[in-house]
């Protein structure tokens, strides 16, 4: 059986203690640590390979969500806290589910089976073939469908799924952007905002606040705005 590393970030001891005890339980989770802020997490994150994190909002020294924003490529996440009015923001970060403590065991299992189903279907993969023209067969629906990475004009991200938009086509697959984005040339596509990522050879205008593509209209977002022009000017 295949395990998932995961670490807990959790700065108060008991509902540390109870996610341990919880983690043990699964037989496909691996705890490799329970790290008290998001400091020491990010340091884990730099020595192991982790699939997993639970994760707690009002942590010290650095937030839930900050801390989410310093991963390049964040692993899966489940949050897990005592404030329910954070839930939507979550779910703008690609969480897998959003727990409210204290967090029953059935609960718990809820959440961590949604990794499970989400990890069991099967990842886009990368060809290069037919004169060294790049490709990617997407598993939809028990069919492979392919799509040619250079007529990739915009991927959006829509909860647990992706859109992945074409001049004449959309495919929505279940993936996290951070996954797709991981397979994609990093030389033409960019992230503009934490949901959209978009080919730069595509964009036909831009401005500080968008970009447009195939005459749709994608927001860049603030956090990103300063990097996302710099490259788009070059």
């Amino acid at each position: 059986m295949e395990k998932y590393n995961c670490i807990i970030v959790e700065d108060e001891p008991l509902a540390a203690e109870i996610l341990k005890d919880y983690v043990q339980q699964v037989p496909f989770l691996n705890l490799i640590g329970i790290c008290e802020d998001a400091i020491y997490a990010l340091d884990i994150l730099q020595k192991e390979k982790i699939n997993l994190i639970f994760l707690d909002i009002n942590l010290p020294k650095l937030k839930g969500f900050d801390f989410i924003k310093t991963i390049k490529n964040p692993p899966n996440i489940i949050i897990t806290t005592a404030y329910h009015e954070f839930a939507l923001r979550g779910y703008e970060h690609n969480v897998i589910d959003y727990l409210m403590k204290p967090v029953a065991f059935t609960r718990f299992l809820v959440a961590v089976n949604k990794l499970k189903q989400s990890q069991e279907i099967m990842p886009p993969t990368l060809s290069m073939k037919e004169n060294e023209r790049e490709y990617l067969f997407f598993n939809v629906s028990k069919k492979k469908i392919k799509v040619y990475i250079d007529e990739i004009l915009y991927i959006e991200s829509v909860k647990e799924y992706v859109n992945v938009v074409t001049a004449d086509k959309s495919i929505t697959v279940k993936f996290q952007l951070s996954q797709v984005e991981a397979l994609l040339p990093k030389n033409n596509f960019i992230r503009i905002h934490r949901s959209y990522m978009v080919a730069k050879n595509k964009i036909l205008a831009f401005s500080a606040t968008d970009v447009e593509i195939n005459d749709k209209q994608i927001p860049i977002g603030r956090s990103y705005k300063e990097l996302v022009l710099a490259i788009i000017e070059k």
